[in-house]
């Protein structure tokens, strides 16, 4: 490679970037997440225009005596700095639930992909591309089916505030469906509302735990929130 990088290289660079980073921004935005694709094509070209200006930038600079540079340092701020737009990806819901972590780390990569291609290391980029979708694509159905199928939810239950509330959440704590972790009681409007943080619900009685709450007669509505 030459000391200074032609724009045909730039820009075979800058778009292949731009390439890598829309295959994985596509499959966040199949799933209507807000770092979609057009933010993980920003990120990948930033990376590779940041990883060019850091490769071959400085080279005027660094002919004259006396200077001595690291440009790689130009580069290394791109793994650091992404962290901002990672964590602005995360949802920390009231019931504490976390929700995003693989976008944030999808974005992480998405940037070092981008720094490989603008470093020129295009199989590398290719390869990781790849690598990524498998993750992110081909291994969530395994993931559901084996990892998932019990998870920690919040049940929460709207009831009626003529009611004796000690007793309907009696019969709750002590249901053979579901195990209570914690629990609270709020109000809205004239109705009270229960929300139970419960563990190791099977995902496949989701509808049988709600319809064998819902025969309480206090009971107004049902429904499971992440």
């Amino acid at each position: 490679m030459e000391a200074i990088i032609n724009w045909n290289e730039i820009a075979i660079r800058l778009l292949l970037a731009s390439l890598f980073g829309g295959f994985i921004g596509w499959e966040r935005e199949r799933k209507d997440w807000a770092a979609g694709l057009r933010t993980h094509m920003m990120v990948c070209v930033g990376a590779c225009l940041v990883m060019i200006v850091s490769s071959y930038g400085f080279t005027d600079i660094l002919n004259h005596p006396d200077i001595d540079l690291d440009p790689s340092r130009v580069a290394a701020q791109v793994v650091s700095g992404i962290g901002f737009i990672g964590a602005g990806a995360i949802i920390f819901s009231k019931q504490g639930t976390v929700r995003g972590l693989t976008t944030a780390a999808g974005l992480w990569t998405v940037a070092a992909i981008g720094l490989a291609t603008g470093g020129g290391l295009y199989f590398a980029a290719g390869m990781t591309t790849f690598v990524a979708l498998v993750i992110l694509w081909g291994i969530q159905p395994i993931e559901q089916r084996f990892f998932k199928k019990y998870r920690h939810m919040t049940l929460r239950v709207i009831a009626q505030k003529e009611i004796n509330h000690s007793a309907l959440l009696k019969r709750l704590l002590v249901s053979e469906k579901f195990k209570v972790q914690s629990f609270s009681l709020d109000k809205e409007g004239d109705d009270f509302v229960f929300l139970l943080e419960v563990s190791n619900v099977d995902i496949s009685r989701l509808d049988e735990i709600v319809q064998n709450v819902e025969k309480e007669e206090a009971v107004k509505e049902v429904f499971w929130a992440r």
